[in-house]
């Protein structure tokens, strides 16, 4: 089969922007796959994660993604977590030894996911994943893939993960697709809402692109849209949705009123106490004297009222 996707890739010019193992359909993985209280069924995810690599060398993979669909537990009555995030980070330090092993070198993404199937997913929200990454040292080798209806499933807005993922420096790629925030799973709609595609591309803009990842429809028609030009609507439709965002998001960069108010709104922080504190060096004592000398604080509107205006007037 890959010699056969590596013909057509030469024929097209396609390229692999990633790709990645399923660890969660099969009933082995019924407890999860690297978190499994398995060893054995340890040792299938890794087995599965190392051809999964040497397929995405083979195939010019530029970025590799680890979703774990059932990396976590459904009760912690029979579950040790611990042990089983020590387990989890041991296999993906495996990984990262094994791609530098083989000569391969693609861009390491986590996908989180809050639930579906389980309880309590490991991977809940990007701010969960740098937490478990920094924990375990693994916060240089691994970025993070968005899935904008999964934020949702969190209790997010729409771009909010890729909006946190971003302010680390850890926003590796993003599964650009949408959901109904009123289901609690995973619906998989191709994007169709302009200033949400706006918001989204906003942040790829204001970090200075994307690359090596990229947006990726990891989407589905609805089982109700059974002819075949829906296929090519919704393709073509949603493309033209993130095209309408980023046109948006630049020009708002351009006008420079949402960056500007930003940076106005924090401007008390650009004197010498706020270079201070956020050089950690001033003391609880001296910002606690500063308290007393400056007053009660005045009351400066956040605005958001004509902020949320003004984001329609880029359209």
């Amino acid at each position: 089969m890959t010699d056969l996707i590596l013909k057509k890739q030469k024929e097209t010019g396609v390229k692999l922007l990633w790709n990645t193992q399923n660890m969660f359909s099969h009933n082995r993985y019924k407890d999860g796959a690297s978190t499994s209280p398995d060893v054995d069924v340890f040792s299938y995810a890794c087995a599965q994660t190392k051809k999964m690599l040497e397929i995405s060398k083979k195939l010019g993979g530029e970025n590799h993604v680890f979703w774990g669909g059932r990396e976590g537990f459904m009760t912690p009555l029979n579950t040790d977590v611990r042990r089983e995030l020590d387990h989890m980070a041991a296999f993906m330090k495996m990984a990262v030894d094994y791609k530098k092993n083989i000569g391969h070198n693609p861009q390491f993404l986590i996908e989180p996911k809050p639930r579906e199937p389980t309880a309590h997913q490991y991977d809940y929200d990007v701010q969960t994943v740098i937490g478990f990454l920094r924990t375990y040292g693994l916060e240089n080798d691994f970025k993070i893939n968005i899935e904008p209806n999964h934020t949702t499933l969190a209790g997010h807005d729409y771009e909010h993960d890729i909006r946190m993922a971003s302010a680390y420096g850890m926003l590796g790629s993003i599964d650009c697709n949408a959901g109904q925030p009123y289901l609690g799973w995973d619906t998989d709609e191709f994007p169709s809402d302009p200033r949400k595609a706006m918001l989204c591309m906003g942040i790829i803009i204001n970090q200075g692109g994307i690359a090596p990842g990229g947006n990726n429809f990891d989407s589905k028609l609805r089982r109700e849209s059974t002819d075949l030009d829906d296929m090519f609507v919704a393709h073509i439709g949603g493309m033209d949705c993130l095209a309408r965002g980023v046109k948006a998001a630049a020009k708002a960069k351009e006008d420079g009123e949402l960056e500007n108010f930003i940076k106005n709104r924090y401007k008390s922080w650009d004197g010498a106490l706020g270079k201070k504190v956020e050089a950690g060096s001033a003391t609880l004592e001296e910002v606690a004297q500063h308290a007393f000398k400056c007053g009660e604080p005045k009351q400066i509107s956040g605005k958001q009222e004509y902020l949320e205006q003004l984001l329609n007037t880029y359209f």
